[in-house]
């Protein structure tokens, strides 16, 4: 891939530097960054769970309103990765799709990029659930310790589809999240472009693979009856191909053909 700023819109010139910069990076280096993605997506279900899973009076009268807490606060995660500069394998999806439909990149890239961010996100998440919640106990009492194994609980008991389809909902909002961006001029504008469709997946109670990667395994360390095979076969996986598709399908590849196609005379 080249580095050369080929079409007029500012938003996929700006897709086209952020994959080239994840090529660019170092083994080691790309694997710290796809870490940090995965442990600031933790620090968002973290406060999620301390917020709207400890508002059970509120939950009791008005359900609508203590999912929204939940989702309010949850964006705080990719709020760091976009600002402060981390690597996520969901917005992977929409940013590697790109170029790769326009030949400016390769398939093998893109599975390198979307592999290594993927792991590293995983390991960043249980590193965040085991050591900085299970060990210093911060949701070990009630009611955060009951709303942590419910959440979990809740995400592993839905057929496959209706798992994947939920996956497809939340990267489609993710991805948009990320487009919209990069099209804002400063931070305050980033945050809000970030803020609104992450607040929305949460609240809708769509499935985002790498907070599972937090939200079941914190769960399983405090107690949940969820096996690991339960944990992989019943969403991690849908939720990843979810994912992928939601990402990669509805925004890469639509937006890559909307705006990057050439006009014929």
């Amino acid at each position: 891939m080249t580095d050369q700023k080929i079409y007029e819109n500012p938003i996929i010139n700006e897709v086209y530097t952020n994959a080239l910069k994840k090529e660019k990076f170092s083994l080691n280096k790309f694997i710290l960054l796809s870490i940090l993605g995965g442990a600031f997506v933790a620090f968002g279900c973290i406060l999620a769970i301390i917020v709207g899973g400890g508002s059970i009076g509120i939950g009791a009268e008005n359900p609508g309103l203590q999912k929204f807490l939940f989702g309010a606060v949850f964006p705080v995660g990719l709020i760091l990765v976009v600002l402060a500069g981390a690597d996520l394998f969901t917005s992977d999806c929409t940013i590697m799709t790109i170029p790769v439909l326009q030949k400016k990149s390769s398939f093998k890239n893109l599975l390198k990029v979307w592999s290594v961010s993927y792991v590293g996100n995983f390991i960043g998440s249980v590193f965040i659930a085991f050591f900085l919640v299970y060990l210093t106990g911060i949701l070990a009492s009630e009611p955060y310790l009951e709303s942590s194994i419910n959440i979990a609980i809740a995400k592993t008991s839905n057929p496959f589809w209706k798992t994947f389809w939920k996956g497809v909902g939340a990267n489609w909002l993710v991805c948009l999240a990320i487009w919209s961006a990069f099209g804002a001029k400063n931070t305050s504008g980033k945050v809000l472009a970030i803020w609104f469709p992450i607040m929305a997946f949460v609240t809708f109670g769509f499935e985002h693979s790498i907070a599972n990667m937090f939200f079941i395994p914190n769960a399983m360390l405090h107690g949940a009856d969820i096996s690991i095979g339960t944990f992989l076969w019943k969403n991690l996986l849908p939720t990843t191909l979810g994912n992928i598709l939601g990402g990669a399908i509805f925004v890469g590849m639509i937006y890559g053909y909307i705006f990057t196609k050439k006009e014929e005379c």
